[in-house]
């Protein structure tokens, strides 16, 4: 379970708040990328706080309430289907990341992200490989973006109903393929993305999954 030791170890060195960094949303076809930071004071921390990939949909709710109450500050951005067409997915996450981080008032000092690829941040950061499931905050990032990037793509689900995003949040699942053959991309469709490119050729979706 994540706990408050690499916030710790930060704040053993700098004076300030510490911000946890994650992302939701690098992987599906549709939809943006969102990334969110978070700044806890180490006597106001929920408990509970998971890796989101490893809690129900229900709990992250509750947690995502849970975190708007506690934390000291909580920061959101994201990166549109066009910009992730533009920069490329990576660039982009970094993009999104900069932007939840620069969205957090008191600003950080310092930041902990979670992967091993650092993003250009207003403030120096340590990357931590699997840090959704080792460092609180980094933990409630990876909450607050996958709850804001769920809600987003059940949103654009109302206006696109026929691809399942309410339930596949943009992925590549059967369905989604499915509903792109029959009835192409959308907007919301990000045309760097294989599936997308080759719908677009006049191709088939399935024949890969990866961006281009």
């Amino acid at each position: 379970m994540p706990d408050y030791t690499f916030e710790s170890r930060a704040l053993a060195h700098i004076a300030g708040h510490i911000a946890g960094v994650d992302e939701a949303g690098r992987g599906p076809l549709a939809g943006p990328v969102v990334a969110a930071a978070v700044i806890f004071e180490r006597e106001r921390i929920p408990k509970g706080l998971d890796d989101s990939k490893k809690l129900s949909a229900a709990t992250r709710e509750r947690l995502y309430a849970s975190i708007m109450e506690d934390a000291v500050a909580v920061g959101i951005g994201e990166a549109s289907v066009d910009e992730i067409d533009l920069l490329n997915i990576r660039q982009a996450t970094h993009l999104a990341m900069a932007r939840a981080v620069r969205a957090l008032e008191p600003a950080p000092r310092f930041a902990l992200v979670d992967g091993n690829d650092a993003p250009a941040l207003p403030c120096p950061c340590e990357t931590i490989v699997g840090g959704d499931g080792r460092s609180v905050s980094i933990a409630a990032a990876s909450i607050i973006a996958k709850v804001t990037r769920d809600r987003l793509m059940a949103a654009l689900h109302a206006e696109h109903p026929v691809y399942g995003w309410a339930s596949n949040k943009g992925y590549g699942t059967a369905d989604h393929l499915s509903a792109l053959k029959r009835h192409g991309a959308t907007p919301h469709h990000r045309r760097s993305f294989a599936p997308i490119h080759n719908i677009l050729c006049g191709g088939n979706p399935e024949d890969s999954s990866a961006s281009l």
